[in-house]
């Protein structure tokens, strides 16, 4: 299902499962179609189909969609007919598209996405630039006169206020991830940019939610905009399991620790909020055997790309990440996103829990939850229309029990396998069980099927979620009755909320 909202009237169109190739592709320009077709494409989201069936010509448009739904190429789709028709690369001529983005990831990947969708329009280059990079080398790209430029706020305003990237000829202006890039501090950035740019174009955003702040800007700078919803506001999460763990704030280390031990081989990605926690966090479970990296922007650009690159092929399988790094992180296969600082709302939940569950792919989103923060966490899974299941944390005895079930299931996938053992190993096993006890060979062998574990798991208290919740209340009510005795001109001294997050920022440090 898709959503397609026009002049405040939204309609929904149903899409056909059982489309044959050619009506695959029906709408699509050609030469994008025989590029998907090379790229293995065998269907098309929901947000590329919403592209096809509105009617996207000379609009504005607003694309709305779950992080890792296809939004990029949709987008690719939607602006395909502007650089056929009138390709801008080469001398004499400005770039006729900016997309803006808000991490140096995520323009490497909208920038790749594009050059082998792209690939069969005629002289059209698709250039990059960011902070980070070598500033001459940038300057070099852009006198070739690329007819579509993807960058980041403060290095693209650069480049225009430095006469680098002439933005005379602009057609099309693409804000991606705009919310972030608030979050960011870019507004400034973004509207001097959009000041430098022709009346006369096209303004388009891309995003998987669509705050206030973001609907003020674009209200501003986009006539009578086209909404294009893939996925609405919850639909994001349909393919990922949603639990919270409750943890006392001493013990969110132990709690991480044990969720790992479960999820050994997984990739997984742990968001906490500051650089610093990245490299922090990351060396502990390093100093405890866990295969961990840190993701951030202190890191150099050479540095963030092999770290991308290790946890992609597998070799590095935990990312401590912050939220502005994690962006742009084009991984399908994210199996669990933990969230060891809890998210401050709706939107910053679906963005960090979109990095799993993507592409028809399962997923889970683990979130370890102190108590003065259980009823904040609720009020955001509540905005985004997500429900958690509230769990206690895995103790010691079934953390090693789900690790000894996992090897035995995998044990008896391998006995049903239709490949066998060898006649080598056969002719081994029979020795073995020359004089010996059958159950007891068996038996043994099974010891060395359980994987070693990088560390042995940690002791965690379990607080119950709605003991909590009644205790939170009571105190509540405690403070509203103490405040009304106080009058209305007490003095305020640090709330109970700083308190705790300066404890739990400490907490990071080892003892």
């Amino acid at each position: 299902m898709l959503r397609c909202a026009a002049h405040g009237a939204p309609h929904f169109l149903q899409l056909d499962g059982s489309m044959t190739t050619t009506e695959l592709f029906e709408g699509v320009p050609a030469q994008l179609a025989s590029a998907m077709k090379r790229r293995g494409f065998s269907t098309l989201t929901a947000v590329q189909r919403a592209v096809l069936e509105a009617e996207c010509e000379g609009r504005d448009l607003r694309i709305s969609s779950q992080t890792g739904s296809g939004k990029t190429v949709a987008l690719g789709i939607a602006l395909a007919r502007h650089f056929i028709a009138a390709p801008t690369s080469g001398p004499g001529a400005g770039p006729s598209g900016l997309i803006i983005v808000p991490t140096r990831e995520l323009a490497a990947q909208v920038r790749e996405e594009l050059r082998w969708l792209y690939e069969e329009i005629p002289a059209l280059r698709v250039e990059v630039v960011t902070g980070g990079m070598d500033l001459w080398r940038e300057r070099k790209l852009l006198a070739q006169k690329p007819g579509l430029v993807v960058g980041t706020p403060g290095r693209m305003l650069d480049h225009i206020r430095n006469g680098a990237l002439d933005c005379s000829q602009v057609e099309h202006v693409v804000l991606d991830e705009a919310d972030q890039m608030f979050d960011m501090g870019f507004r400034e950035e973004l509207e001097a940019i959009l000041e430098a740019l022709p009346t006369e174009r096209r303004s388009h955003l891309l995003s998987a939610t669509f705050p206030p702040q973001v609907r003020q800007l674009a209200n501003r700078f986009q006539r009578d905009a086209l909404h294009l919803e893939g996925t609405r506001l919850g639909a994001a999460n349909e393919d990922i399991e949603h639990i919270a763990h409750l943890v006392r704030p001493n013990e969110w280390y132990a709690a991480l620790v044990n969720v790992l031990l479960l999820t050994e081989g997984e990739r997984c990605l742990v968001f906490v909020r500051r650089r610093v926690d990245t490299v922090e966090l990351a060396e502990r479970l390093a100093g405890d055997g866990f295969v961990a990296l840190p993701l951030s922007g202190d890191l150099a650009q050479g540095q963030r790309t092999r770290t991308l690159n290790a946890f992609r092929n597998g070799s590095v399988p935990v990312l401590v990440a912050t939220d502005v790094a994690a962006r742009g992180i084009d991984v399908p296969d994210i199996n669990t996103v933990i969230h060891l600082e809890p998210p401050s709302d709706a939107e910053m939940y679906t963005h960090r829990s979109g990095r799993t569950g993507r592409a028809g792919r399962k997923g889970r989103s683990l979130l370890i939850v102190p108590p003065f923060a259980q009823r904040a966490v609720e009020r955001a899974l509540y905005g985004a229309r997500v429900k958690a299941e509230w769990q206690p944390v895995p103790t010691p005895d079934k953390v090693r029990k789900a690790i000894e079930k996992r090897a035995r299931r995998q044990v008896r996938a391998m006995l049903d396998a239709e490949t066998g053992p060898s006649e080598t190993q056969i002719s081994y096993a029979a020795q073995l069980l020359e004089g010996r006890n059958p159950a007891a060979v068996v038996a043994t062998l099974l010891r060395f099927a359980n994987p070693a574990l990088p560390r042995e798991p940690m002791a965690v208290n379990a607080i119950d979620p709605e003991e909590e919740r009644k205790r939170s209340r009571a105190r509540d009510d405690a403070r509203f009755h103490w405040r009304n005795k106080q009058g209305p001109n007490r003095s305020s001294g640090p709330g109970r909320f700083q308190n705790a997050r300066s404890s739990r920022n400490s907490a990071y440090k080892k003892p």
